[in-house]
């Protein structure tokens, strides 16, 4: 029961965290919403019993992946559509 309960919230959480990335017009923030979808996509991996897979999708997903995108962010506009 409990198990049918966190896979129901995960799923929640992976269908707010997807809108939220394609929503947001502050490229920040849907860096954020999309490290968090893929931290999300990761747990789901886990619950569905591939621990590999969640771990990879952890490591290269959630992290170096938002990691780049905080970086390029950074180094050019932050919000969509700005002009200088």
């Amino acid at each position: 029961m409990i198990e049918l309960v966190v896979h129901v919230l995960v799923l929640i959480g992976l269908i707010i965290s997807a809108v939220l990335t394609i929503t947001f017009k502050d490229l920040l923030a849907a860096a954020l919403a999309s490290g968090v979808f893929s931290l999300l996509i990761s747990v789901e991996f886990y619950i569905l019993q591939a621990p590999d897979v969640a771990i990879s999708q952890a490591a290269v997903g959630a992290g170096l992946t938002t990691a780049i995108f905080i970086i390029a962010i950074r180094a050019t506009q932050r919000f969509e559509g700005e002009t200088e």
